[in-house]
C-alpha cells in the first residue's frame, strides 16, 4: 500500500493550493487561471449511477451506523449497493459486515470486498496489516487514498455508492465534495440542542460546495424501556423537526438506542439487522435511483 501513497505525494501541492477556494472567481486575487475542476476520474471498470454521501457535523453521532443501516436498507430493496468508507483514520464498517479479509487485486485494480448481503465495500482496513494497527497519515495523504478509493477500485454496476465521512468538515469531505460526483449527502445528529449548530455546520458547507442536501436523520432519539415500552429520552427532547423545516429538508427518520444494533455489528451481522427506523430514506433513495 505504500505505493499508493508514494503515488499520491504528487498530488499534495495541488490539494493544498485549492483547500481555501471559494469556488467565486471574481472575488479571487489567485492568479490560477479560473476554477479548475478537481474531480477525479471514476474506475473505467465502475458504473455508479449515484453517490451519496453521510456526514455530520460533529463526531459520535452514529454516522457509520447509519450508512450501514442505509446500504443494507436499499441493498434488501432490491438495489445494487456498496460502501465507501472515507473514515481513514476510525473505519468501522468492515467489522458491522463481518469483512476481515484483505483487499485483493486483479493486476489492473483493487477489487472490493462483497458482504452477505451482496454490499460492496472498500476500507482502508481492508489494506491493513492488521485490523488494529493505526492510520498515522496527514490529511494530504489521507485524502489522496479517498480518492484512490473512488478511481483505483473496481466497483463495477452500483445503484448507490454510500460515502462513510469522518466528521466535521475537514480535508476529507472536502475532497470527497470536490473530488467525486457526489449527487447528495445525508446528515446525521443527535437530539442534543446543540443540533441546529452542528446540523447548520454540515448543511452549509454543502451549500458551498454546490452539493444537494437530501434528508436528515435523527440517531439516539430514544430509549425503549424492554419492560414497559416507554420511551425514554436519553440525550433530551428532540429539535430536528425544529431545522429541518427552517432549512426546508424532509427528516428521513428517528432511530433509537436499539441493543440489536450493537450486538449484530459485534458479531459481523449488521445486514440481519431489522430496521424500521429509516424505511423513509430507503423509499426515498429507490425512487432516486431511478432518475438518472
Amino acid at each position: 500500500f505504500l505505493g499508493y501513497t508514494v503515488f499520491y505525494a504528487r498530488y499534495i501541492g495541488k490539494e493544498l493550493f485549492f483547500m481555501g477556494c471559494s469556488h467565486n472567481c471574481d472575488s479571487c486575487s489567485s492568479n490560477c487561471g479560473g476554477e479548475k475542476s478537481l474531480k477525479v476520474a471514476a474506475n473505467p471498470a465502475a458504473s455508479v449511477k449515484k453517490v451519496i454521501g453521510v456526514v455530520s457535523g460533529k463526531g459520535g453521532v452514529g454516522k457509520s451506523l447509519v450508512t450501514c443501516l442505509l446500504a443494507a436498507g436499499c441493498a434488501k430493496a432490491g438495489l445494487k449497493v456498496g460502501v465507501l468508507d472515507a473514515d481513514i483514520t476510525g473505519p468501522s464498517v468492515p467489522k458491522s459486515f463481518g469483512v476481515h479479509s484483505r483487499a485483493m487485486q486483479d493486476g489492473e485494480c483493487l477489487l472490493p470486498a462483497v458482504t452477505d448481503g451482496g454490499i460492496k465495500l472498500m476500507s482502508i482496513n481492508l489494506l491493513l496489516e492488521s485490523e488494529s494497527a493505526p492510520v498515522v497519515w496527514r490529511g494530504p495523504v489521507i485524502s489522496g487514498v479517498v480518492n484512490q478509493f473512488w478511481s483505483d477500485v473496481r466497483w463495477g454496476e452500483l445503484d448507490y455508492l454510500f460515502v462513510d465521512m469522518p466528521p466535521g468538515t475537514g480535508d476529507v469531505p472536502l475532497t470527497v465534495f470536490q473530488s467525486l460526483p457526489v449527487d447528495g449527502i445525508v446528515i446525521v445528529t443527535s437530539p442534543q440542542e446543540l443540533v441546529q449548530m452542528i446540523v447548520k455546520k454540515a448543511y452549509n458547507m454543502a451549500e458551498m460546495m454546490h452539493v444537494p442536501v437530501l434528508g436528515l436523520i435523527e440517531n439516539f432519539s430514544y430509549l425503549k424501556c424492554p419492560d414497559c415500552g416507554k420511551e425514554i429520552k436519553l440525550f433530551g427532547e428532540s429539535h430536528i423537526e425544529d431545522v429541518a423545516a427552517e432549512l426546508t429538508l424532509p427528516v428521513f427518520g428517528k432511530i433509537p438506542l436499539d441493543p440489536a444494533f450493537a450486538e449484530k455489528a459485534d458479531e459481523g451481522k449488521f445486514y440481519e439487522t431489522e430496521n424500521p427506523y429509516l424505511q423513509t430514506a430507503v423509499r426515498a433513495l429507490s425512487a432516486m435511483s431511478r432518475i438518472m
